[in-house]
């Protein structure tokens, strides 16, 4: 699999990224959780996301037991968590409500928790998780860049920010925001028109998609995309060497011009392994569009 790096003073990713939103979901044990990091290896998938909030906070701790269970794995991955959430849940049962906090303190209590889980010494990438309404951009910057003066993260960015909400704190940065990871696939392609993926391409960051099949909609019959997108997508299967509608998708959000990392989120390897042959195939422009007005229901203006 073909590698990028996010800016040009990195960090170098795999073109694909295997996400654990929902690794809890199928209740794996931590043997099941190596085995499929292995398998991602094998693949050339070598860039892991996660998040401090993933499975209620529980996420973290079992993929440090899966990388514990063989000694050397971490040093061949890149690892990606997320802070700055906090919801009740049965181990914070004084939280009332959900909140953001991006405070600088909060940030770095936060990722010191996670590494400790992790069963690291640092991760490659930190990203605020949503933006905080309440905390101001130099006070999250301050954070930030301590963690990185530490060690104890390679390079920080953000989730699901704006393009004005990236610009206020890049300009608090001692070093420059890594990524973007916002969601974008083809239900939701506003980031091609708010100005999000222009930002990124403009100052040469490589952002990240999170939920690139629309958490699954794209297959749902009860969508009237879908269909539309089913058959959009056997028209072309033959020029693309038997492609599936999964691995069209992909490659949709792989060709657009800002260059994004798709976060794949399934738990089943043989999809996974699937979804890694999407970083072969090179859609023809007019495949895109097509995709493109199959999933939207109409023309291109």
């Amino acid at each position: 699999m073909k590698r990028s790096k996010l800016t040009a003073r990195g960090p170098e990713f795999s073109r694909m990224v295997y996400g654990t939103w929902r690794l809890l979901d199928t209740q794996p044990t931590v043997q099941e959780v190596n085995r499929r990091l292995h398998a991602c290896l094998d693949l050339g998938i070598t860039t892991i996301d996660t998040a401090e909030i993933y499975g209620l906070y529980n996420v973290e701790e079992l993929l440090g037991a899966a990388l514990a269970l063989s000694p050397g794995l971490r040093d061949k991955l890149e690892i990606v968590t997320k802070g700055g959430i906090y919801v009740p849940c049965p181990q914070h049962p004084e939280r009332r409500t959900a909140h953001y906090d991006a405070t600088g303190p909060r940030l770095i209590q936060g990722l010191e928790k996670s590494l400790r889980l992790l069963g690291t010494d640092h991760v490659e990438l930190f990203l605020v998780h949503r933006p905080d309404w309440l905390t101001r951009a130099d006070d999250t910057a301050s954070g930030l860049n301590q963690l990185m003066r530490s060690g104890k993260i390679r390079s920080a960015g953000v989730s699901n920010y704006s393009a004005s909400q990236f610009d206020l704190l890049n300009a608090q940065m001692e070093q420059p925001l890594a990524t973007n990871q916002i969601e974008f696939h083809l239900f939701n392609p506003e980031p091609i028109h708010d100005g999000t993926l222009h930002q990124c391409e403009k100052l040469g960051v490589l952002p990240m998609a999170w939920s690139p099949l629309a958490g699954g909609r794209i297959f749902d019959p009860n969508n009237p995309a879908a269909p539309r997108l089913a058959a959009a997508a056997k028209s072309m299967t033959t020029r693309y060497h038997g492609a599936t509608l999964e691995q069209l998708a992909y490659a949709w959000i792989l060709a657009h011009a800002s260059r994004p990392l798709p976060v794949i989120g399934t738990n089943k390897l043989e999809r996974i392994q699937s979804a890694a042959k999407a970083d072969e195939i090179v859609l023809e422009r007019e495949d895109w569009y097509a995709l493109w007005e199959a999933a939207q229901g109409r023309k291109i203006p």
